[in-house]
């Protein structure tokens, strides 16, 4: 019986043997050549990983000394030139000023001369009256002002540049996010107001996590609550066991946010003055004895308390809870620019700069990290409805174009601002105090998911409206 011919022509040799098929280039290779075209490939993966070693060696040496980079480079080769010119312009200026000044000091000089003849002759004569004695005085002052401003030689600057100029012209950013739907989709709550896990009681502060599940801080429930997305009803996971002092208990919470690498929520649990953590139904106490009003945690680990009655924002390093750091407000109730008046939400950027909704004050202040006062970027402009203006402002968010957008609370809107500029525009809301799909009645905490949905809770129609971004 014959056998079966299970031979093919191997790719590299060229000859009919027992190959094997490579699924990267689709060939058959014999098993020699198999295991040489398999070193082949090792050989290529050990050179890419050469050139990839030596990226993230350039990208070291760049993040270590960005002084190296070429665009550093030409702006120093630009300044050495400029200077160059600079200097060999005013060496020749300071030439030409220094002979002219000569010719005139010799002037000045003859004349001073015959001014002290003048006087040696009255002084002679004995012979002189107020008149010569005025002349003389106005002679001297003539020739003083003449010493000091020579009326034939003076600066003269070109409106022509000496030296070319540079500038740095950064590609714009543009928005990741820009448009919304007018008309929300209420996404928790928006039941009436109550305590069944289909409702909500006058939500404050919200987070929202990477699969879009809603965590509320549900006041007057005394509870924390999460929606996960789409469902119908939420479920307790801190709280919910009356109003009380208990570590079990809450007492009109208005902030959460989550930790995400440890797992845990902190809240804000302000009828207890204290702010807590929770994990898998473990409670720790964080801050003690703190009038705190809302939450924020930077990327290096620090959480941010704002203290509504000491008019302060801490900061604390997570695991360190001793006094703090004041990073925002801290020298009583007021309006100046070091001054607070109620501050409630908090954000915090890349930069550790700390921005502020100052609640009385009607505006968002800015403090950049280690600054012992902010500035105003949005509203403080008194209370009122213009787009220059905010009422009472609650939540907060800066996106990476650093544009602001707050919870304008009574004015129920939803303004963004862009930093430096004079007034804000109305992103959602604005149409009066109602309950429709595009109405607030009190907007509180603000959010926005990684698509670029806007969350916002709605106080006092208790329930989380959803904002779909319009692409």
């Amino acid at each position: 019986m014959a056998m079966t011919n299970n031979k093919t022509l191997c790719f590299e040799c060229n000859q009919e043997k027992i190959t094997y098929f490579c699924k990267g280039c689709s060939k058959e290779f014999c098993l020699p050549d198999l295991i040489e075209h398999r070193q082949t490939l090792k050989n290529e993966l050990h050179l890419i990983t050469n050139e990839y070693n030596k990226f993230k060696q350039t990208i070291n040496e760049q993040k270590q000394n960005p002084h190296n980079h070429s665009l550093i480079k030409q702006i120093d080769q630009w300044e050495i030139k400029s200077i160059e010119i600079i200097q060999q312009k005013a060496q020749d200026c300071r030439q030409v000023a220094i002979e002219s000044l000569q010719t005139c000091i010799n002037d000045i000089e003859k004349k001073f001369n015959d001014l002290t003849e003048q006087i040696k002759h009255l002084q002679k004569e004995n012979d002189f009256n107020e008149i010569n004695l005025t002349h003389l005085t106005n002679q001297l002052i003539e020739i003083t002002q003449e010493l000091n401003n020579p009326p034939k030689v003076s600066i003269q600057q070109n409106s022509q540049p000496l030296i070319n100029d540079i500038s740095i012209i950064l590609l714009e950013k543009k928005p990741k996010w820009n448009k919304w739907n007018r008309n929300a989709i209420t996404v928790a709550g928006g039941n009436e107001q109550g305590q069944k896990l289909n409702q909500l009681d006058k939500p404050r502060g919200i987070f929202i996590d990477k699969n879009k599940n809603i965590f509320i801080a549900d006041c007057s429930n005394h509870r924390i609550v999460e929606w996960k997305r789409n469902a119908e009803e939420g479920r307790s996971i801190a709280g919910g066991n009356e109003e009380g002092h208990r570590m079990d208990q809450l007492n009109r919470p208005t902030d959460v946010i989550v930790d995400q690498q440890n797992h845990s929520i902190i809240i804000a649990d302000r009828g207890n003055r204290r702010v807590i953590q929770w994990m898998n139904q473990n409670q720790q106490i964080l801050i003690d004895n703190i009038d705190c009003g809302r939450l924020a945690l930077d990327k290096h680990g620090y959480l941010y308390v704002s203290n509504w009655k000491n008019n302060e924002v801490r900061r604390w390093k997570m695991g360190e809870y001793n006094e703090g750091i004041v990073v925002a407000g801290g020298n009583d109730r007021g309006k100046q620019l070091n001054q607070l008046n109620l501050p409630t939400f908090i954000f915090v950027d890349e930069d550790q700069s700390v921005y502020v909704t100052d609640f009385n004050n009607h505006r968002v202040m800015k403090w950049r990290k280690d600054a012992k006062e902010g500035t105003i970027v949005a509203g403080g402009n008194d209370r009122g409805g213009n787009l220059n203006q905010l009422s009472c402002p609650e939540g907060i968010f800066v996106d990476h174009l650093d544009q602001i957008y707050v919870a304008d609370s009574t004015n129920n809107r939803i303004m963004r601002w862009c930093e430096g500029k004079e007034k804000g525009e109305i992103v959602v809301g604005g149409n009066n105090e109602e309950n429709q799909p595009k109405q607030f009645n009190g907007p509180s905490g603000l959010s926005f998911d990684d698509e670029g949905n806007l969350y916002v809770a709605d106080y006092n129609n208790h329930r989380i409206q959803k904002f779909e971004i319009i692409l």
